[in-house]
């Protein structure tokens, strides 16, 4: 999919259709030697580093303000020379580490609100002030406190601080949000992509645009699609064909029935990672592993919703899917540490 998807935008910006591929082919040989090393490693080891992950994803975070590049009009990736990554993606992984191995260290204190929720919560605000400031990353950060607030929920802290003290926080960082946009403008793009949200064509060739782009490209595929590598809408009509509408150019090429077995895959997915979960033989093996899964689960979900314009546009990958190298490197090493889980469920 991310040769037929990218082709037409690798021609026109290298010359070479096989630029974008070639780059993927080689991360993916990467990342599936990375997965089989992970597997065969003890995944309590990782118990022990928690603090290391949770600093470290901090101090990533921090440097790309200090010496991140721009790309596409954000400043959200490192550049290392050979390849540029996200710190946020690696952040998810340290993140899901820290808070399965403090949650279980601090098991008996998840009953209390001041232990259960706040202490979690003013940890994770810290990496999420730090998205939301200085990297105006919001969709990393919802899709973070997802991450946590489902690890949470699932080591033993109480609903009904969620549904309390929670919904305060959301209200909050809503109106926090609003008043960053009316004083410092920042952030503003995302009301004009709630607007485009609700009538795309109100702007069709501004804001409007990528929406009513996918929603040709996913209409114009049918039942069957047009056929592997026949999309018209990749051809510099749809932004981004190979990474956040890839999904876009599946619905154009391979139809609904190629749709529906991509859903079908990630459901799958999400579903041995919860029967991993449930398997696990420790509290921080469990929460590790519905960690991992609800992080991709959640990445295609709201890619999906994303492109059939079910939510505002949010430049969410689909996770295995959308192009870049270093996430795909990422997702595998942590599908890893899901088998390492797994197999040890299974003794």
């Amino acid at each position: 999919m991310v040769l037929s998807a990218s082709s037409p935008s690798a021609l026109a910006e290298s010359g070479n259709s096989y630029s974008y591929v070639s780059k993927q082919a080689v991360f993916a040989v990467i990342g599936i030697i990375v997965m089989y090393a992970l597997s065969k490693f003890d995944y309590k080891k990782y118990k022990n580093l928690y603090k290391i992950a949770y600093i470290g994803s901090v101090i990533l975070l921090a440097l790309v303000p200090i010496v991140g590049v721009e790309v596409n009009g954000a400043k959200r990736w490192i550049d290392l020379g050979f390849t540029q990554f996200q710190p946020s993606e690696v952040a998810k992984i340290g993140l899901i580490v820290f808070y399965a191995a403090y949650l279980t260290k601090n098991r008996e204190k998840l009953k209390t609100t001041l232990g259960g929720f706040w202490k979690p919560i003013i940890l994770l605000a810290i990496p999420i002030g730090i998205l939301v400031i200085f990297q105006d990353h919001l969709s990393a950060s919802i899709v973070i406190i997802a991450i946590i607030a489902v690890m949470m929920l699932i080591a033993g802290t109480r609903m009904r601080d969620f549904l309390t003290s929670g919904l305060g926080i959301a209200g909050f960082g809503v109106g926090a949000l609003v008043l960053m946009s009316q004083l410092t403008g920042k952030g503003s793009f995302r009301f004009n992509r709630i607007i485009s949200f609700l009538d795309p064509w109100a702007d069709a060739t501004g804001d409007g645009w990528q929406v009513i782009q996918s929603l040709y490209a996913i209409g114009s595929g049918g039942l069957f699609g047009a056929g592997l590598g026949q999309s018209k809408q990749k051809y510099l009509y749809l932004p981004f064909p190979h990474n956040d509408f890839i999904f876009s150019v599946i619905a154009e090429e391979l139809g609904f029935i190629g749709c529906t077995v991509v859903i079908l895959l990630f459901a799958i997915f999400i579903w041995r990672g919860i029967v991993i979960a449930m398997k696990a033989p420790d509290m921080f093996g469990s929460l590790l592993a519905i960690g991992i899964t609800t992080m991709i689960g959640i990445q295609a979900i709201i890619n999906i919703a994303v492109v059939t314009n079910s939510i505002p546009a949010t430049g969410m990958a689909l996770p295995f899917f959308s192009y870049g190298g270093t996430a795909l490197v990422i997702l595998l090493a942590s599908v890893g540490v899901l088998l390492n889980i797994s197999r040890q469920g299974n003794k």
